[in-house]
């Protein structure tokens, strides 16, 4: 039995954020867990904002952001309007939604369905 036939067979899957390879995207840069776990219908990212995200949106996926830390002048642009972030906050984003990260924060991001590229939308 090779590696990903035993990890399909083991009740629990571990993910290192540490050893997963970041990705650009319009938030910063992300680092994306279980997305080869068919089993499970989500992926988390963990993901480093430093500067001002690009306003995107998705038309299938649901996004939860929860802010591990941020600055003091930390906002989500969430269509037209703005709200303030603190550490421990939790944000959910339907489809449609147009938002965007302002500032620095690092957040944990729940995605559902899976994460994928070809649903995110620019105006």
């Amino acid at each position: 039995m090779n590696q990903r036939e035993e990890d399909q067979h083991r009740p629990y899957v571990v993910a290192d954020f540490a050893e997963i390879p970041g990705t650009d995207c319009p938030c910063g840069t992300a680092r994306r867990a279980f997305a080869e776990v068919a089993d499970f219908p989500a992926t988390v990212h963990r993901t480093s904002i430093a500067r001002d995200a690009q306003t995107h949106y998705h038309r299938r996926l649901t996004e939860v952001y929860y802010i591990l830390e941020c600055g003091p002048d930390a906002r989500l642009q969430l269509n037209d309007e703005e709200i303030a972030l603190r550490q421990g906050m939790c944000v959910l984003i339907r489809p449609g939604t147009r938002h965007r990260a302002i500032g620095n924060m690092e957040v944990l991001i729940l995605c559902l369905p899976k994460f994928d590229e070809a649903d995110e939308w620019f105006d």
